[in-house]
Parts: C-alpha cells; structure tokens; sequence
C-alpha cells in the first residue's frame, strides 16, 4: 500500500504516470508497505499467464527473495525509477523516505532494488549509473542501507499512516534498531539470487 499522501499524475511522454507526494512527506516515513492486497505469482504462474497478462505483471511488480513476482494492487506500483530515489526499499517489506518529499515532487525507488529480470537504461539523470541490471543489489546494497540507516530512528517518533500495515513484531524490531538495541538488516536479504533463468 502506497502512503495516502499521494496521488497518480500524468510525469511525461517518456516516463508516463507517476506518483506524486500531495503533503510534504519527512524524512523517515514510511512510504508503501507490502500489504495483503499484493499478489504474488510464482514463477511458474507467472510464465503460465498468456503474454497480455505477463507483459502487464512484469512491467508493474517487483520480484521478492523468492523470485516471487510481486504485483501492488494500488498506484505504488506507477512509482517510477530514479538513480537519485528520494525512497529506499528496506529489508522489513516496507520502503521509506531518505529525505523529505515536498507537495506536487514525484515518488521515487531505485529499481536496482527490485531483481529486475533483464538490464535496462532509463533516463539519464546525469549520474555515474546509467544502467540497472539485475544484480545491483549485490552491487550497491551498502550505499542503499546507509541511507536508509541515516533515516531510520526518525521512524518512530514520526506520524505513520501505514503503521497499521506493519506487523507488531516488525514494528518491535523497527523501535530496537531506531534505539540501537539492534542492528538494522540489510536490504540484501532482498536479493533473489537462483533460478534466475527458470520458468
């Protein structure tokens, strides 16, 4: 579930739709959780949909450490990619926002996040990155829980609409990392590393 602060607008002709922040959103807010509206298709479910409906399922879900496709129910998954994402996955099925969003800027996620299937150029946002391959968590996963670990004791003191989409437990762990009675987990354990070619 994407945070209700936002809504689905109209980005460009290259990019399409995105989603846009309708309130300032801190630093620290969660900003989409895995909730139980999203479908998740296995592999072989996936590969079994008629091209129409797979083409539609791998261009709007993510793959999860199971090689799971995972397909948001809800307009978080317009969220678009961006090599400087103002929203970072965590290890804890939720994202966050590594520094504040203001009203009317658009959402985004690093797509090196999500085992995408194949490598892909996106726009060219004059970074050092200009592809997205598909083991890019291997390769950045330090960089992204950095930023997410500079963020992540803001998590508690901060109004949360979508804390309750947080398991308790989740949250416990989330309040023994923010005080440093924890460490934090990396957003590699998100990473799917086998079968990466099976159907």
């Amino acid at each position: 579930m994407i945070h209700p602060h936002t809504e689905t607008k109209y980005i460009s002709e290259i990019v399409g739709y995105g989603v846009v922040a309708t309130r300032r959103i801190p630093a620290g807010t969660i900003t989409w959780v895995k909730d139980e509206l999203d479908r998740e298709f296995p592999p072989a479910e996936f590969y079994a949909l008629p091209p129409v409906y797979r083409e539609i399922v791998e261009t709007y879900s993510f793959r999860n450490n199971k090689g799971y496709f995972v397909f948001c129910w809800d307009h978080g998954r317009f969220v678009n990619h961006s090599f400087k994402p103002n929203c970072l996955s965590t290890a804890y099925g939720f994202e966050v926002a590594i520094r504040d969003i203001a009203p009317g800027e658009e959402i985004t996620n690093d797509y090196g996040n999500l085992n995408i299937l194949e490598p892909f150029e996106p726009l060219d946002e004059g970074t050092d990155r200009k592809i997205i391959y598909p083991d890019d968590l291997v390769r950045h996963h330090l960089q992204w829980d950095q930023q997410v670990a500079s963020v992540f004791d803001q998590i508690p003191t901060l109004d949360q609409p979508l804390r309750r989409m947080i398991a308790p437990e989740v949250w416990d762990e989330i309040n023994e990392i923010a005080t440093g009675k924890m460490e934090m987990k990396s957003v590699l354990v998100n990473y799917f590393s086998e079968g990466r070619d099976q159907a």
